[in-house]
């Protein structure tokens, strides 16, 4: 069933629309990584880093809408199920139990690494099949490079 019919050509929804999906799946799993994470620290930095986990928490869910949102008007159903996060999150993620802060740090600067390459294959991607995609995209990826650098500046010393 199509609600929406695309303004996209075939060939370029078929471009914007995985890559869409796929930064949908990017989005919530980095969320949920970061509320397992706000949950789990332990160590000397936890109350700044638990508070800088709720912050890239509220930048993914809000970008995860508006990706959902861009999906929708194109006439693409988004897919953010849990069972469709569980089979296709491939971003580095939590281990189970406890988690000292200098491996909250690394973890969350891995993965948000791993989101901002895949970011920017996606933005290579649809520059010609939908430049409108792809500045949302660039948007998203400055948003994750900004709480990449803040917690890569977490572990350095003077």
């Amino acid at each position: 069933m199509t609600v929406v019919k695309s303004t996209l050509s075939e060939k370029a929804l078929g471009v914007t629309a995985p890559a869409l999906q796929d930064t949908l799946v990017d989005l919530l799993g980095l969320s949920l990584v970061g509320k397992q994470a706000h949950w789990n620290i332990v160590g000397p930095r936890f109350r700044s880093i638990h508070l800088q986990l709720d912050e890239v928490v509220a930048t993914a869910r809000a970008h995860s809408d508006t990706v959902a949102e861009r999906a929708a008007a194109l006439g693409v159903s988004p897919d953010g199920r849990p069972e469709t996060i569980a089979a296709t999150f491939a971003l580095p993620g939590t281990k189970d139990g406890w988690l000292r802060d200098t491996e909250v740090v690394e973890l969350m600067v891995s993965t948000l690494e791993a989101a901002i390459g895949r970011l920017r294959e996606r933005i290579t991607a649809t520059e010609e099949a939908d430049p409108v995609t792809q500045d949302l995209l660039i948007s998203i990826t400055a948003d994750l490079e900004k709480e990449r650098w803040m917690f890569a500046a977490e572990n350095q010393s003077h």
